[in-house]
């Protein structure tokens, strides 16, 4: 049988009082005398009384509790961005409901509409790889639910928004790889559809036209890099493995994943190939371990909890203003972490000192 959840009238019963009395006891309300709160507090603790805090947001306008929806949280990106954003708003009194999509479009909805149902103040949410509809989204916008979108974005919701520069990051990957001697760079590009591999692919191609260098289509490698590591790592492998079919083979990799780029190291060492005096990778992300790898893996740092700690303080400022401001994005600007993946140099002087 299912346990009947207690309720302040239960505790007014057991006492002979008004549920009002209970109530006000429970608040502290000046007007009740201590030995009536001190009653009431004991019989709630004897029944085991839970407080509907549902049923309180709904009184107040308020529930001080926030919404955050991420694609997984098995991956250090995600869980540095919540911990720099529970550091900030627990400070104001703010507890998360962290709930994950699975990168499920179905599954997101279902997060968004759990999250209306209790009330919460505010969402924050990173996109699911699977969403193209986002009425899910404009649906908790029309409650004037305030939403702050963060890594993976839309900008056509009209909504805050916290992003990494990507497009900076392919830009100063690719730059990197050139200043390291390297003319004939791939690149790994996650799925299409989302801005922050459209903006990297960007940052990628521009780049390469602004040191007059060619850019090979056969070399610009779709894959899904936001699946579980074991499967990214089989995806830079199976890409790589791909790069080398051909005659000619490139000389420098700009994955725009971490993993997928550790997936082309292995496959790189099997074919006996140099890192990085043939082949030199760049990867995306910094996760922690691209310094344990051999060789250490060169990599755009997103820096996560930074950006956590922008979106919570985005987050307050939206719900502190009194006039509707146009929706704003704020971008971090990334930093290139040169391990020796990528560092040629010393090659490149001794072979130019050769000539």
């Amino acid at each position: 049988m299912k346990k009947k959840k207690i309720t302040i009238r239960d505790i007014a019963d057991k006492l002979d009082v008004t549920a009002s009395t209970v109530s006000r006891a429970l608040k502290n309300h000046p007007r009740i005398s201590d030995a009536t709160k001190k009653a009431v507090v004991e019989m709630a603790d004897k029944l085991n009384y839970q407080p509907n805090n549902i049923a309180s947001a709904l009184r107040k306008g308020k529930s001080n509790i926030i919404g955050v929806i991420i694609p997984t949280s098995d991956r250090r990106f995600f869980a540095s961005v919540i911990k720099g954003i529970e550091q900030v708003l627990r400070e104001e009194g703010y507890n998360l409901i962290i709930s994950q999509s699975d990168d499920i479009a179905s599954k997101e909805e279902s997060n968004i509409d759990a999250l209306l149902r209790v009330q919460v103040d505010g969402i924050i949410a990173s996109i699911a790889r699977e969403t193209t509809d986002y009425t899910h989204f404009k649906r908790a916008i029309k409650r004037g639910v305030p939403l702050i979108l963060f890594d993976r974005v839309n900008e056509e919701l009209g909504v805050n928004t916290v992003v990494n520069d990507d497009y900076q990051g392919g830009v100063m990957a690719v730059n990197h790889l050139i200043e390291q001697g390297c003319t004939k760079i791939a690149h790994f590009m996650g799925k299409r559809h989302l801005n922050i591999y459209q903006e990297r692919l960007r940052g990628f191609k521009d780049a390469l036209k602004e040191h007059h260098l060619p850019i090979n289509e056969d070399w610009i490698l779709e894959g899904d890099l936001i699946d579980e590591t074991e499967q990214v790592l089989e995806t830079g492998r199976r890409l790589t493995h791909k790069l080398f079919e051909g005659d000619e083979i490139p000389d420098a990799i700009f994955s725009s994943s971490d993993f997928a780029a550790m997936g082309a190291i292995q496959v790189l060492k099997e074919k006996n190939i140099k890192i990085p005096d043939e082949v030199a990778l760049v990867g995306f992300s910094n996760d922690l371990s691209t310094s344990f790898i051999d060789p250490p893996l060169t990599s755009i740092d997103q820096h996560t909890r930074q950006m956590g700690e922008l979106v919570a303080q985005v987050f307050l400022q939206q719900i502190n203003s009194d006039s509707k401001n146009i929706p704003f994005d704020t971008t971090l600007k990334p930093e290139l972490i040169i391990r020796a993946s990528s560092m040629r140099k010393e090659k490149v002087k001794a072979e130019q000192q050769a000539l």
